[in-house]
């Protein structure tokens, strides 16, 4: 009976560990599969957030553009709503979905990543247009978030071309689990590199 005791004492000090409050981002091109890894990290206990919900909390999302479609983020607006509203960290893991959320004042970011071809591939099936298309390839080309200023957190990188989103997921929690390291990848993913363009 006191190993089980022990046990069980074990378990919760490990999950409480593991279970350090922190935001995460997680970002990439449309089409890396950011929304199906932030609902599978859901099903591991993490709480869901989207860009475009706390834009929509803070007051800082247009109406739709008819040229796109999408709604425009003030994303300075929404910066200086958050510097208060998340200085006290959250109450539970909490993942950031959205493209932008690398731009938020997050604690860690997931970069999801995709080869140019699948990711052409991917955004035809959603019926992007081509011109939309286009310049989600090029950005991904061009690195993505890396093109823009993420430094100073830690960093975790996938191929979402290549990993499956169950693999991601156990990436991340293996990530998160062991204090975030490495703090930023030891071989980012370069498509240039690769001969990919």
């Amino acid at each position: 009976m006191l190993r089980l005791d022990r046990s069980v004492l074990v378990v919760f000090a490990t999950r409480e560990v593991m279970e350090e409050a922190f935001r995460l981002a997680i970002t990439g091109s449309p089409g890396t599969g950011k929304s199906t890894v932030a609902s599978l990290l859901e099903d591991r206990g993490y709480s869901i957030e989207t860009v475009e919900e706390i834009a929509e909390e803070y007051g800082s999302i247009g109406e739709v553009d008819p040229q796109d479609g999408a709604r425009p983020i003030d994303l300075v607006k929404l910066q200086q709503e958050l510097e208060s509203a998340w200085e006290v960290p959250p109450s539970k893991p909490t993942a950031i979905d959205g493209h932008l959320s690398h731009l938020l004042e997050v604690d860690c970011l997931v970069i999801l990543r995709c080869r140019p071809g699948v990711l052409r591939e991917r955004l035809s099936e959603r019926s992007y247009p081509g011109d939309k298309i286009d310049e989600n390839v090029d950005w991904e080309i061009l690195g993505g978030p890396w093109a823009e200023d993420v430094g100073g957190r830690p960093i975790i990188e996938f191929d979402a071309s290549s990993d499956s989103p169950e693999s991601i997921v156990e990436g991340i929690l293996r990530w998160a689990s062991d204090d975030f390291k490495p703090r930023v990848p030891r071989n980012p993913i370069d498509w240039v590199g690769e001969g990919e363009v």
